[in-house]
């Protein structure tokens, strides 16, 4: 492996990572602003005439904002995982933190976010799938190498390069 081709991955890896970053921060920022919003809402129901409508109204808004502050937690928790995964060294398996390059497709194995275009690899016309390492398909890729195969969705898959 020439140093050029080092560089072009370590760089591909990196904007993988940086593309999972920013998906989390807009869910961060999404989350914050229904979390407040539904603050909010609880906050500024009015007592009426009717105490339990005031009374259930509160409660759901309190049960909204709940609901936002978890998936803040979870945003939060994945942006401190992703944000920790290694993208100044080529790995020589699949692991966590690994790019997978098949005919197909490509596997970042980071966090189950989907599927992305990639903004600046060669393969224009490939799909990455950000992949948690608990998902079936990063499990038959653990510790697979450059030639090895797996079936994917039933068809025989050779994976071309891991870093």
């Amino acid at each position: 492996m020439n140093e050029s081709s080092v560089a072009d991955k370590l760089r591909f890896k990196k904007e993988l990572r940086d593309r999972c970053i920013s998906i989390l921060e807009k869910r961060i920022a999404t989350a914050q602003l229904a979390m407040q919003d539904a603050q909010e809402s609880a906050n500024s129901e009015e007592k009426s005439s009717a105490g339990d409508k005031y009374e259930t109204s509160r409660a759901m808004g309190q049960q909204n904002r709940d609901l936002n502050a978890r998936q803040l937690e979870e945003a939060q928790r994945d942006f401190a995982f992703v944000n920790s995964l290694p993208v100044d060294s080529i790995s020589k398996t699949a692991q966590q933190g690994s790019v997978v390059k098949c005919a197909q497709i490509i596997f970042y194995i980071s966090i189950g976010l989907g599927t992305i275009d990639p903004d600046s690899y060669r393969d224009q016309n490939q799909k990455v799938v950000l992949l948690s390492s608990g998902a079936p398909v990063a499990k038959l890729l653990e510790g697979k190498k450059n030639g090895d195969s797996f079936l994917f969705n039933g068809v025989p898959t050779s994976i071309l390069d891991v870093f």
